[in-house]
């Protein structure tokens, strides 16, 4: 079974180029009538997605690397 088109939608969110955070929360809220909370929480079961990354792999490991990425700094700052 392929992406649902909310999922399909949060994906092309995610594949454009947001220079500022109001324009990108717009998006999520006119064209895929999700709160940024909600649109976060249906991006991170993506991530995890089999479906997700043959959709977009590019795409799909370069935001597992940015969430890797944080993680790893969070981790550093308890660390500290």
């Amino acid at each position: 079974m392929g992406l649902t088109d909310t999922e399909r939608g949060i994906l092309d969110i995610e594949a454009r180029l947001w220079l500022q955070p109001g324009p990108k929360e717009t998006a999520m809220l006119v064209e895929l009538g999700l709160s940024p909370n909600r649109y976060y929480q249906l991006l991170a079961k993506l991530l995890d997605d089999g479906r997700a990354l043959r959709h977009d792999p590019v795409l799909i490991n370069r935001l597992r690397r940015r969430r890797e990425a944080m993680r790893a700094a969070r981790a550093a700052r308890w660390v500290s």
